[in-house]
């Protein structure tokens, strides 16, 4: 009987210890789930969303609590106790009602609410305030503009004197950009790292932060698992510095292409077809291994693009560049000067159309203005074909030339705009259309779009609309891949980024975000043709169009 009893204690106190075990929750577990709570609520809950509260102050108060509860219990009454306080939540009857609009359901997850480590009293909760969530205006966010739809934030600190070694701000930064993109990035459902682990190991790195570098650091890591070309993180402080050069990663090298500026680049050694290979004593693949992990893009394409702004340039730094390059087989070294910004403001002046080989029209949307778009189309009407440059940033011009390219009006893309009384919840606008409208004459001899990494946005938007044409084929390689018009984002101490604020899509449901637009031909630079002194892009063009 003794040795029963003995056992029965045993027994008893192994399935206790599991079960207090089981019932525990780690620190990270409770700060993640204080980050989805406070931005739950933010932007759901009627007095919170209607802003009478000062809740980044709420977030500072509630966190000790959150940290000191030591089981699911005590921490769901931690929330509880806290939403009670937040005052009462009607019933919302236009809430319950079906909606009209048209849902884009990758982007929407709330199963959080009903996770395990919550009380059912705190799910039932959650659920209640997302069934009766705010409608109307919200002191938060707004959209930028009706019609588009992307938002803006609103009546947000700044923290002009934010300070990288208080915790508990660090924190509060980093969730409230954890929670815009949770609710407002058209993009989440295509990143590489699911949006609940960036949450998990942002939360690890905030909490070993060691200096503002590697604040710096852990915060751009976060932006950077965006996986959007449009989603930079810039540092108050960072000063960059640019060599004059432009470079290009091809074939697996960085070579000099051309010149951001060619007054200054009388000043370097460098030429174009120059290979790359030491930078102040780095090789460029080290020094590409360093940068990557703080790079941003949407694509491969578009994160070598900003890959190479680094190799020849550096931060806070008046030092010139030390290079060893090869030209013609032949290793040499140099000193490369970098300037600042202000420098850059004036461009290199190219021709906004002009007549090739083989009586083959060509234009730079880079430099085409909209109101030079009929003057340009009829100077250019009598060529054999026509070549649009949009391996840049155009200005504006794609409804214009739109309507000289296509004879009938046609739908160019679809977009998902952010539901504000749905947060997290997108939906599909109208169908866009170009083409076909205000013309006294039609371009009816072929076309050929150039494309390539530098089209990034806007531009692969124009290249969308242009696509639409009746006689135009689109050659080159991957875009940018981050189109939809853009959200910035002004976090603590002057730190800045965006994000792409809507979604943009062909008319057939085919994504542009990460893919890029659609390509007929594939072309790409090869060494060989770059040192040559060739734009092989723009040769297969004529090439087409001189058949």
């Amino acid at each position: 009987m003794r040795t029963f009893f003995l056992l029965f204690a045993l027994f008893f106190l192994t399935t206790n210890s599991a079960l207090k075990a089981q019932a525990e929750i780690s620190n990270t577990q409770k700060l993640e789930s204080l980050c989805k709570i406070w931005g739950f609520l933010k932007y759901y809950h009627p007095q919170v969303a209607k802003g009478k509260f000062d809740w980044d102050r709420e977030f500072i108060n509630i966190l000790p609590q959150v940290e000191a509860s030591n089981s699911k219990e005590a921490l769901s009454k931690v929330y509880l106790d806290w939403i009670n306080s937040l005052g009462k939540v009607p019933i919302c009857v236009s809430c319950s009602k079906p909606s009209d609009k048209e849902y884009f359901d990758k982007n929407f997850d709330l199963s959080w609410i009903d996770d395990s480590r919550f009380t059912p009293a705190l799910s039932n909760q959650l659920r209640y305030i997302e069934n009766n969530r705010v409608q109307g205006k919200q002191y938060y966010v707004e959209p930028v503009h009706k019609k588009v739809g992307n938002i803006a934030l609103k009546n947000e600190p700044e923290y002009p004197d934010f300070d990288w070694s208080d915790g508990e701000i660090r924190l509060l930064i980093a969730f409230k950009y954890w929670n815009i993109v949770e609710y407002f990035f058209p993009y989440k459902y295509q990143t590489d790292i699911p949006w609940d682990v960036v949450l998990e190991k942002g939360i690890a790195e905030m909490e070993t932060v060691q200096s503002q570098a590697d604040f710096y650091n852990a915060f751009s890591r976060i932006v950077i698992s965006v996986n959007d070309a449009h989603a930079g993180f810039y540092p108050p402080d960072n000063t960059f510095r640019w060599s004059p050069h432009i470079i290009k990663y091809v074939e697996g090298k960085m070579i000099v292409t051309g010149n951001r500026n060619d007054s200054l680049a009388q000043f370097s050694p460098l030429k174009k077809g120059d290979i790359i290979e030491y930078v102040d004593g780095k090789t460029v693949a080290e020094i590409m291994k360093e940068k990557e992990p703080y790079v941003h893009g949407s694509n491969q394409a578009s994160k070598y693009r900003n890959l190479s702004y680094y190799v020849l340039s550096a931060v806070n730094s008046d030092k010139k560049a030390q290079v060893i390059f090869n030209r013609d087989g032949v290793e040499q070294e140099a000193l490369v000067p970098r300037y600042g910004r202000k420098y850059f403001k004036k461009k290199n002046k190219n021709e906004t159309y002009k007549t090739l080989v083989n009586n083959i029209g060509y234009l730079n949307l880079g430099v085409l203005k909209r109101d030079e778009v009929p003057g340009t189309m009829e100077a250019i009407s009598a060529t054999k074909g026509l070549i649009i440059d949009i391996r840049n940033y155009p200005k504006g011009t794609f409804y214009a030339l739109a309507n000289h390219l296509s004879s009938v009006t046609k739908p160019f893309y679809r977009v998902t705009r952010p539901d504000l009384e749905y947060p997290g919840k997108f939906y599909f606008g109208e169908e866009g259309t170009c083409g076909g409208l205000n013309r006294k004459w039609f371009y009816s001899n072929k076309v050929v779009l150039l494309v390539n990494e530098m089209t990034q946005s806007h531009a692969e938007f124009t290249t969308m609309a242009l696509q639409t044409g009746d006689n135009v084929i689109t050659i080159g390689s991957q875009t940018a891949g981050a189109d939809g018009n853009v959200s910035s984002l002004k976090l603590a101490g002057g730190m800045k980024t965006s994000i792409s604020g809507i979604g943009i899509f062909y008319p057939d449901g085919t994504e542009t975000q990460r893919k890029g637009v659609k390509i007929d031909i594939q072309v790409k630079p090869t060494l060989e043709g770059i040192i040559e002194g060739k734009d092989e892009v723009l040769e297969k063009a004529i090439e087409i169009l001189s058949e």
